[in-house]
């Protein structure tokens, strides 16, 4: 019962990005609309994870066996695209390469920056401690002092 109640929020949110494509005039797919409606739904807290987290892990193990038609559609079209072949294997590689860089650069943008991020926090927390500790020393010195 879990499944299919996981199931019908998903299919509701795709739905809704489906309703959203037809009603909004921006050219963009409505499965994209659905993820973002997804996102926006999972940030606010309006949805948990746990309410659709078994059902969309499936999906994602499953997604390999979606994509045989589209294959399959390919194969059958082959012959269709034989004069466009070798200008098709080209952009794909090329776009392959660029996506694959751009990522990497990102990546390494956001590993940076968070580890600048870590290493000011440990500064910050070093200065804070060592502040702390000679306030104690010097208050402890006081303290043996005054008495």
């Amino acid at each position: 019962m879990k499944y299919v109640k996981e199931s019908a929020i998903l299919f509701g949110i795709t739905l809704v990005g489906e309703l959203m494509n037809l009603l909004l005039p921006l050219p963009v797919p409505a499965g994209v609309y659905g993820l973002l409606l997804l996102l926006v739904l999972l940030c606010s807290g309006i949805l948990k994870l746990d309410q659709v987290e078994a059902t969309g892990n499936f999906l994602l193990e499953i997604m390999p066996i979606l994509f045989i038609p589209a294959a399959v559609g390919l194969m059958e079209s082959v012959d269709a695209m034989r004069a466009i072949l070798v200008p098709m294997l080209v952009v794909c590689t090329v776009s392959t390469i660029i996506v694959m860089v751009a990522t990497g650069k990102v990546t390494e943008l956001i590993l940076a920056f968070g580890e600048k991020e870590v290493r000011e926090y440990d500064e910050h927390h070093e200065k804070n401690n060592k502040n702390n500790s000679s306030n104690r020393s010097t208050g402890s010195k006081k303290n043996k002092g005054g008495r």
